[in-house]
């Protein structure tokens, strides 16, 4: 994950270890590309829509916060030119593209400095709900901002996601088990998976104002992206599910429900929060 501004020269080198928890989904990983190829197709459509409701233009400086693939920091850079910039970070930046107009950036959000009032745009899409110290992180985000200045996150409530009609009573178990088994995962690792539905009033009690939450909720079928990736995260996330409960049968039976073309499913809520700094 993410972030310093354009110009600063503070060193911004990423620390190996996190003591509040592990990301559960590491950028090393050789399924990090497909992840984020998924994640793009499934969700990049929402977040520049909302994106573009902020005025976004020619001549903004903007901070892409733990950019993973870097889609959302391309598209920026597109809007934000001439004569604006993105700045795309994360703790692991190797996936982010090259170009004009975007500088990459290692940076880690908890602990790496950020500048004060140097941005009109931060957004940041399913990073904070992996960080135990997220409210801690609102605050810095906050100050990063100019007066006025527009922030944008995106973030699940991954524990509404109910199965609508299987195939068979295996793979509807199978799917409800991997559901279960991700979550605790998660958890374990120090995410808030559920986080998305307080997002809006913790970014209240932080000190931003025009808070407006939006939820997306979307019918899942084997042709989703969304649920593509899910089955992409029974293979990225495999030694961690059988950790937290699932047996391999499981596992087994939630693919072959994710495949089936008969397997229904609503998505998980998706919140798109945007907020601002005070004048």
């Amino acid at each position: 994950m993410p972030a310093a501004s354009p110009g600063t020269t503070t060193a911004t080198a990423a620390t190996a270890e996190r003591p509040e928890g592990d990301y559960a989904f590491d950028n090393d990983s050789p399924y990090a590309t497909e992840q984020h190829r998924c994640l793009a197709a499934a969700h990049d459509a929402i977040t520049t829509a909302r994106l573009a409701e902020t005025g976004v233009g020619p001549g903004w400086d903007c901070l892409e916060a733990g950019a993973g693939g870097g889609s959302v920091a391309l598209w920026l850079a597109d809007r934000t030119a001439p004569g604006g910039s993105v700045l795309a970070t994360d703790i692991k930046p190797e996936h982010i593209p090259a170009r004009p107009g975007l500088e990459q950036r290692r940076h880690d959000i908890v602990r790496d400095p950020l500048p004060d009032a140097a941005f009109d745009l931060v957004h940041s899409r399913l990073v904070l709900t992996h960080l135990p110290r997220r409210r801690a992180v609102l605050g810095r985000l906050l100050r990063a901002l100019r007066p006025g200045g527009h922030l944008q996150l995106e973030e699940f409530d991954i524990d509404y996601a109910p199965v609508l009609l299987a195939p068979d009573e295996r793979t509807r178990a199978g799917y409800e088990a991997f559901r279960a088994a991700k979550g605790r995962a998660l958890r374990a690792a120090g995410a808030d998976p559920a986080w998305g539905r307080t997002c809006a009033a913790d970014l209240r009690a932080a000190g931003f104002t025009d808070i407006e939450p939006v939820p997306h909720l979307v019918p899942w079928t084997a042709d989703s992206p969304g649920l593509r990736l899910q089955l992409h995260h029974t293979y990225h996330l495999r030694d961690a599910l059988l950790e937290h409960g699932m047996t391999e049968d499981e596992l087994l039976a939630a693919r072959d429900a994710m495949r089936h073309p008969d397997f229904r499913a609503a998505s998980c809520v998706l919140y798109c929060v945007q907020a601002r700094r005070p004048e």
